[in-house]
């Protein structure tokens, strides 16, 4: 195991600060780090694909666990810290100066593989739903350990009648299992963030048959886009979708954050 100095050092020599601008906020515990790190299981020689490493701390639980890890990042400012972590751990980490956004991930790892990241808060979400979306189940990630910030981990995993519960948690939850792993108390990252932050771990489950994702996707945003209005009204846009409530005796009176996520897989079968 590599004997590193420790991370408020290498932030220091650096010159380097949380840019509010990219969604960052750096975790310096290493007990924190090295338990999030444990989180998927067993990461001895299996590939993982990190988001934005930031001067590397998750990074180096990762590699500690004997993860061989890509990590992609865009603040240049970052690089020369990992290059470090790289140097330390020779042929075990690559670092890509990208968007993540951008990048094709199956294509970057080539192989099976975890996501773990402390997610930049910017765009979180919109990550997620990428790794959760596509016809092609399952999916080359085999799990997925992700840092949000707690009120929007708590609407992946909330059930129906809760009121975080919504489209992300449809979504999220299908064709997957999603758990709320770990709670971070803001006071652990430098700076502090306004909010408290929450890790979500998600494994793929088997795909229902017969069901489109694209119309599952339909359903969910018109349903959920007037979630307050009852299914009669929120879902008459889309075609097709109140002969579906009928046929399968969904009451067209209730509201979207009523429903379980099999009656949604449901109505997207029907217009399957």
């Amino acid at each position: 195991m590599a004997d590193l100095p420790p991370l408020r050092e290498v932030v220091a020599r650096h010159g380097l600060s949380a840019s509010k601008a990219l969604g960052q906020n750096f975790l310096f515990d290493e007990q924190l780090l090295a338990r999030l790190a444990a989180l998927p299981g067993d990461l001895a020689d299996k590939a993982v694909l990190e988001i934005g490493p930031g001067p590397g701390g998750l990074t180096r639980a990762l590699l500690r666990a004997g993860a061989r890890v890509t990590a992609v990042e865009m603040d240049r400012r970052c690089l020369p810290a990992l290059a470090e972590l790289e140097a330390a751990f020779p042929g075990k980490l690559r670092v890509i100066e990208g968007d993540a956004m951008k990048l094709d991930h199956n294509g970057l790892m080539g192989e099976p593989y975890a996501v773990v990241a402390n997610l930049p808060y910017n765009v979180g979400t919109a990550l997620l739903v990428r790794w959760l979306g596509g016809e092609q189940w399952p999916p080359r990630w085999t799990s997925l350990t992700l840092m949000f910030q707690q009120e929007v981990a708590q609407r992946i995993v909330a059930g129906p009648d809760d009121g975080a519960y919504g489209r992300l948690a449809v979504l999220a939850q299908w064709r997957s299992t999603a758990r709320l792993a770990m709670k971070v108390h803001r006071s652990a990252f430098t700076p502090p963030p306004k909010v408290m932050s929450a890790v979500v771990h998600l494994e793929p489950a088997a795909m229902p048959e017969g069901v489109s994702v694209r119309l599952l996707e339909k359903v969910t945003e018109f349903a959920f886009g007037q979630r307050r209005k009852m299914l009669r009204q929120s879902l008459k846009g889309l075609p097709g979708a109140l002969a579906a409530l009928e046929a399968l005796g969904i009451d067209s009176q209730r509201r979207a954050e009523t429903l379980t996520v099999s009656e949604f897989v449901s109505i997207a079968r029907e217009l399957s």
